[in-house]
């Protein structure tokens, strides 16, 4: 089963990239995307642009409006995703525990929807 990791975190928390801790998250996440590509886990992940780079899409009556920024206001924002394919939900847990953001901010595990084609 596909399972999608959500990466939340607060921007007013982030660790900035000039700080010496940002190396050493940064040698977090590469020690993250070897173990799910070793483990045959790996799907696909990235790292998303600031909220404030989001546009908000809505189809209302056939018209399609538009919104800078993200949906929902909230300190914790979408900052990037992995998607994983494990064999429980059990393990997409314990690989989602391996993503740094988890110990700042929140990583939500959410198995991917299968639609018979």
């Amino acid at each position: 089963m596909k399972y999608m990791a959500l990466i939340y975190t607060n921007p007013a928390t982030m660790t900035p990239p000039d700080s010496p801790n940002f190396g050493r998250m940064m040698e977090g996440y590469k020690l993250a995307n070897e173990t799910y590509k070793r483990d045959g886990v790996y799907v696909s992940g990235d790292a998303l642009q600031p909220a404030t780079t989001a546009t908000t899409v809505r189809v209302r009556d056939g018209r399609t409006e538009t919104m800078d920024g993200p949906f929902a206001e909230t300190k914790e924002q979408l900052a990037g995703f992995y998607i994983l394919d494990c064999a429980s939900l059990d393990d997409a847990i314990r690989y989602a525990a391996m993503i740094p953001g988890a110990a700042h901010g929140a990583v939500e595990v959410r198995p991917i929807m299968v639609f018979d084609r």
